[in-house]
């Protein structure tokens, strides 16, 4: 595979050298490599100044980050014989450090594959895809997964605003097989149902799964305040691992009601209460009746995209 030369600036090489993933679009040499003639999600063979190959990055020709390194060797572009042995490491890792299988599988550029979000829920995944390098090789990322992990089911979640940064068309879509509107997860011993159809992101949050798990070694016979509880993520787990009260806040409805349902599914609903309403106006209100709490969890959508 032929692939077009990105050319670095003299010295700009340094970072790419000490393991990072990103090239910026005032690092590169223009006059040798413009930037023009990238397409948007075309794969290119990185080099020095002095033409030593570095890698092979994915192009985005109108963005700071102009490139990200997919593959530190040359010979091996991105497609689904790269695909497969990304998820077989990530796989590897994972089944390291859980039992049961419910995780994220990929990370985007922390398994390499920037752009790239795999969420598992036993036998069904939810795919998230970021950037026009990923949507290129999407029929390739299928086949890899269904390969790798023979899933009943993939659910392509792509109605994110970050693809609008890549000139990409938002759509959700299930790809293999069948996937239900809910599917259940198991997380720190507690069962959950998680929207991926509706829901936010793929429908659950495994990056806060560490985090969660820290939780409960404080909760015990505790009184807690959930605030943008989605799901329950955070309180559910709390009750189960024996808060005395969980109060679970989140402004959408159909949030509670799966907080509900999962408080349900694990027998703790007359630990927890929900409240409908706005965070900041929902706290007023718990101050002005001297409301008091062990532990407060504020998990809020991102201040910064």
């Amino acid at each position: 595979m032929s692939l077009p030369v990105l050319i670095l600036k003299s010295q700009a090489d340094r970072r790419l050298k000490l393991g990072h993933l990103w090239i910026y679009s005032n690092e590169v040499d223009v006059e040798r490599s413009p930037l023009k003639q990238f397409g948007l999600g075309q794969q290119a063979l990185v080099t020095t100044h002095s033409g030593k190959p570095l890698g092979i990055a994915v192009m985005n020709p109108t963005s700071l980050i102009c490139g990200r390194i997919i593959n530190r060797d040359e010979s091996h572009p991105l497609n689904k014989s790269l695909l497969v042995h990304r998820f077989k490491q990530s796989l590897a890792l994972r089944e390291l450090t859980f039992s049961e299988p419910y995780y994220r599988l990929i990370y985007g550029d922390s398994d390499l594959l920037p752009g790239l979000v795999v969420d598992r829920f036993g036998d069904y995944l939810v795919v998230q895809i970021a950037s026009a390098g990923m949507e290129l090789v999407k029929n390739d990322i299928i086949d890899a997964l269904v390969q790798v992990l023979k899933p009943q089911g993939i659910l392509l979640s792509n109605d994110h605003s970050a693809r609008a940064l890549e000139n990409l068309p938002e759509y959700t879509e299930v790809v293999y097989g069948h996937v239900p509107e809910s599917v259940e997860l198991i997380e720190n011993g507690t069962r959950f149902l998680a929207p991926v159809h509706g829901g936010q992101k793929t429908g659950w949050f495994y990056d806060h799964r560490m985090n969660r798990a820290q939780l409960q070694q404080y909760v015990k016979g505790k009184r807690v305040l959930d605030v943008f509880s989605y799901i329950g993520g955070w309180g559910i787990q709390a009750a189960k691992a024996g808060a005395s009260e969980v109060y679970c806040v989140d402004a959408s409805s159909s949030a509670l009601d799966g907080v509900e349902q999962n408080a349900a599914l694990n027998g703790v609903e007359d630990i927890v209460t929900c409240i409908e309403g706005k965070a900041i106006e929902v706290l007023k209100h718990l101050i002005a009746e001297d409301e008091r709490f062990d532990i407060v969890v504020l998990d809020p959508p991102a201040f910064i995209k």
